[in-house]
Protein backbone atom coordinates (compact mmCIF):
# COMPACT_ATOMS: atom_id res chain seq x y z
CA UNK A 1 0.00 0.00 0.00
CA UNK A 2 0.91 3.49 -1.43
CA UNK A 3 0.64 6.33 1.07
CA UNK A 4 -0.50 9.51 -0.13
CA UNK A 5 2.28 12.13 1.24
CA UNK A 6 0.87 15.64 0.70
CA UNK A 7 3.43 17.34 3.38
CA UNK A 8 6.92 16.05 4.69
CA UNK A 9 8.67 17.83 7.69
CA UNK A 10 12.15 18.66 7.49
CA UNK A 11 14.30 18.46 10.65
CA UNK A 12 17.51 20.29 9.64
CA UNK A 13 20.43 21.82 10.75
CA UNK A 14 20.25 25.91 10.92
CA UNK A 15 24.34 25.17 10.28
CA UNK A 16 25.44 24.78 6.91
CA UNK A 17 28.22 21.84 8.21
CA UNK A 18 31.33 20.50 7.46
CA UNK A 19 31.92 20.77 3.25
CA UNK A 20 29.35 21.25 0.24
CA UNK A 21 28.04 17.73 0.74
CA UNK A 22 25.29 18.75 3.18
CA UNK A 23 24.44 21.96 1.06
CA UNK A 24 23.82 19.86 -2.03
CA UNK A 25 21.70 17.21 -0.44
CA UNK A 26 19.84 20.31 1.24
CA UNK A 27 18.93 21.36 -1.98
CA UNK A 28 18.16 17.91 -3.39
CA UNK A 29 15.90 17.08 -1.08
CA UNK A 30 14.29 20.00 -1.47
CA UNK A 31 14.11 20.07 -5.84
CA UNK A 32 12.73 16.19 -4.79
CA UNK A 33 9.87 17.41 -2.16
CA UNK A 34 8.53 20.37 -4.84
CA UNK A 35 9.13 18.38 -7.81
CA UNK A 36 6.62 15.52 -6.69
CA UNK A 37 4.19 18.32 -5.67
CA UNK A 38 4.26 17.93 -1.66
CA UNK A 39 4.64 20.87 0.58
CA UNK A 40 7.54 21.06 2.66
CA UNK A 41 7.15 22.09 6.75
CA UNK A 42 10.21 23.45 8.36
CA UNK A 43 11.15 25.47 11.23
CA UNK A 44 10.71 28.60 8.72
CA UNK A 45 14.57 29.97 8.94
CA UNK A 46 16.57 31.40 6.12
CA UNK A 47 19.74 29.76 8.30
CA UNK A 48 22.02 26.78 7.26
CA UNK A 49 20.84 23.69 5.89
CA UNK A 50 17.16 24.73 6.31
CA UNK A 51 17.45 28.02 4.68
CA UNK A 52 18.97 25.87 1.19
CA UNK A 53 16.60 23.07 1.20
CA UNK A 54 13.71 25.87 1.58
CA UNK A 55 15.54 28.16 -1.62
CA UNK A 56 15.68 24.90 -3.49
CA UNK A 57 12.07 23.50 -2.93
CA UNK A 58 11.08 27.48 -3.80
CA UNK A 59 13.07 27.97 -7.17
CA UNK A 60 11.52 24.57 -8.19
CA UNK A 61 7.74 25.91 -7.43
CA UNK A 62 7.27 24.18 -4.17
CA UNK A 63 5.19 24.84 -1.33
CA UNK A 64 7.48 25.60 1.51
CA UNK A 65 5.42 26.52 4.98
CA UNK A 66 7.41 27.86 8.05
CA UNK A 67 6.60 27.47 11.16
CA UNK A 68 9.17 29.59 13.46
CA UNK A 69 8.97 30.83 17.26
CA UNK A 70 8.33 34.45 18.39
CA UNK A 71 12.12 34.77 19.59
CA UNK A 72 13.81 33.32 16.32
CA UNK A 73 11.47 35.70 14.62
CA UNK A 74 12.51 38.77 16.63
CA UNK A 75 16.12 37.53 16.07
CA UNK A 76 15.62 38.26 12.07
CA UNK A 77 15.69 34.22 11.32
CA UNK A 78 12.44 34.30 8.99
CA UNK A 79 12.96 33.26 5.38
CA UNK A 80 11.45 35.89 3.41
CA UNK A 81 9.69 34.67 0.75
CA UNK A 82 8.08 31.49 1.81
CA UNK A 83 4.60 30.46 0.59
CA UNK A 84 3.52 30.79 3.97
CA UNK A 85 4.73 30.68 7.84
CA UNK A 86 3.03 30.77 10.88
CA UNK A 87 4.57 32.24 14.29
CA UNK A 88 4.49 30.29 17.58
CA UNK A 89 5.34 30.99 21.21
CA UNK A 90 7.44 28.00 21.76
CA UNK A 91 9.24 25.20 19.99
CA UNK A 92 6.89 22.64 21.83
CA UNK A 93 4.36 24.61 19.37
CA UNK A 94 6.14 24.34 16.73
CA UNK A 95 6.61 20.42 16.77
CA UNK A 96 3.33 19.98 17.60
CA UNK A 97 1.80 22.04 14.69
CA UNK A 98 4.37 20.85 12.65
CA UNK A 99 3.66 17.14 13.56
CA UNK A 100 -0.39 18.17 12.80
CA UNK A 101 0.23 19.00 9.53
CA UNK A 102 2.39 16.46 7.87
CA UNK A 103 2.48 13.40 6.31
CA UNK A 104 5.52 12.39 7.40
CA UNK A 105 8.99 13.59 8.53
CA UNK A 106 12.65 13.67 7.11
CA UNK A 107 15.79 14.79 9.68
CA UNK A 108 18.66 16.18 7.00
CA UNK A 109 22.25 16.41 9.22
CA UNK A 110 21.69 18.79 12.15
CA UNK A 111 22.78 19.26 15.96
CA UNK A 112 20.86 18.30 19.12
CA UNK A 113 17.87 19.93 18.44
CA UNK A 114 17.48 18.46 14.60
CA UNK A 115 17.81 14.41 16.51
CA UNK A 116 15.42 15.58 19.42
CA UNK A 117 12.90 16.93 17.19
CA UNK A 118 13.38 13.35 14.99
CA UNK A 119 13.71 10.72 18.22
CA UNK A 120 10.20 12.63 19.02
CA UNK A 121 8.27 11.71 16.07
CA UNK A 122 9.70 8.26 15.88
CA UNK A 123 8.77 7.55 19.44
CA UNK A 124 5.73 8.78 19.10
CA UNK A 125 5.47 6.09 16.28
CA UNK A 126 6.93 3.69 18.36
CA UNK A 127 3.98 4.55 20.96
CA UNK A 128 1.05 4.25 18.40
CA UNK A 129 0.08 8.45 18.87
CA UNK A 130 0.97 8.62 15.46
CA UNK A 131 0.86 6.49 12.24
CA UNK A 132 3.30 8.93 10.44
CA UNK A 133 6.57 7.68 8.45
CA UNK A 134 10.10 9.12 9.51
CA UNK A 135 13.59 9.01 7.68
CA UNK A 136 17.03 10.09 7.97
CA UNK A 137 18.86 11.36 4.97
CA UNK A 138 22.06 9.77 5.52
CA UNK A 139 24.38 12.52 3.87
CA UNK A 140 27.68 10.99 3.44
CA UNK A 141 26.65 7.80 6.23
CA UNK A 142 25.95 11.06 8.61
CA UNK A 143 23.60 9.03 10.70
CA UNK A 144 25.88 5.58 10.71
CA UNK A 145 27.06 6.37 14.24
CA UNK A 146 23.58 7.30 15.47
CA UNK A 147 22.35 4.10 13.94
CA UNK A 148 25.02 2.24 15.56
CA UNK A 149 23.73 3.69 18.75
CA UNK A 150 20.60 2.02 17.99
CA UNK A 151 22.11 -1.01 17.32
CA UNK A 152 23.60 -0.65 20.84
CA UNK A 153 20.30 -0.33 22.67
CA UNK A 154 18.82 -3.51 20.95
CA UNK A 155 21.83 -5.48 21.71
CA UNK A 156 21.37 -4.23 25.52
CA UNK A 157 17.34 -5.25 25.22
CA UNK A 158 16.37 -1.78 25.31
CA UNK A 159 14.42 -1.66 22.04
CA UNK A 160 13.32 -4.74 20.26
CA UNK A 161 15.44 -5.47 17.03
CA UNK A 162 12.24 -5.36 14.94
CA UNK A 163 11.80 -1.33 15.50
CA UNK A 164 15.23 -0.67 13.65
CA UNK A 165 12.71 -0.90 11.04
CA UNK A 166 10.77 1.90 12.52
CA UNK A 167 12.73 4.44 10.24
CA UNK A 168 13.91 4.83 6.35
CA UNK A 169 17.80 5.39 6.12
CA UNK A 170 18.91 6.28 3.01
CA UNK A 171 21.41 8.96 1.38
CA UNK A 172 19.28 9.47 -2.36
CA UNK A 173 16.05 11.71 -1.56
CA UNK A 174 14.45 10.81 -3.82
CA UNK A 175 14.74 6.36 -2.49
CA UNK A 176 13.80 8.34 0.66
CA UNK A 177 10.70 9.92 -0.15
CA UNK A 178 9.78 6.35 -2.06
CA UNK A 179 10.65 4.88 1.08
CA UNK A 180 8.54 7.00 3.29
CA UNK A 181 5.72 6.53 0.31
CA UNK A 182 5.77 2.46 0.99
CA UNK A 183 6.57 2.43 5.10
CA UNK A 184 5.19 -0.34 6.60
CA UNK A 185 4.89 -0.06 10.39
CA UNK A 186 6.08 -1.89 12.58
CA UNK A 187 3.90 -4.09 14.52
CA UNK A 188 6.24 -5.52 17.09
CA UNK A 189 5.73 -5.12 20.38
CA UNK A 190 7.98 -1.99 22.20
CA UNK A 191 8.18 -4.14 25.54
CA UNK A 192 10.57 -6.87 25.43
CA UNK A 193 9.97 -9.63 27.55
Amino acid sequence: MTRTLRAIAVFSGSNFGRGEAYRVAAAALGRAIAERGMAILYGGTHMGLMGVMADAALAAGGIVHGVITERLQAKGHLHPRLTAHEVVATIRQRKARMAELADAFVALPGGIGTLEEFMEVWTLNQLGEIAKPAGLLDVQGFYQPFMGFIDHMIAEQFLPAAHRAGIVVDADPSRLLDGLANFQTVSAPKWLK
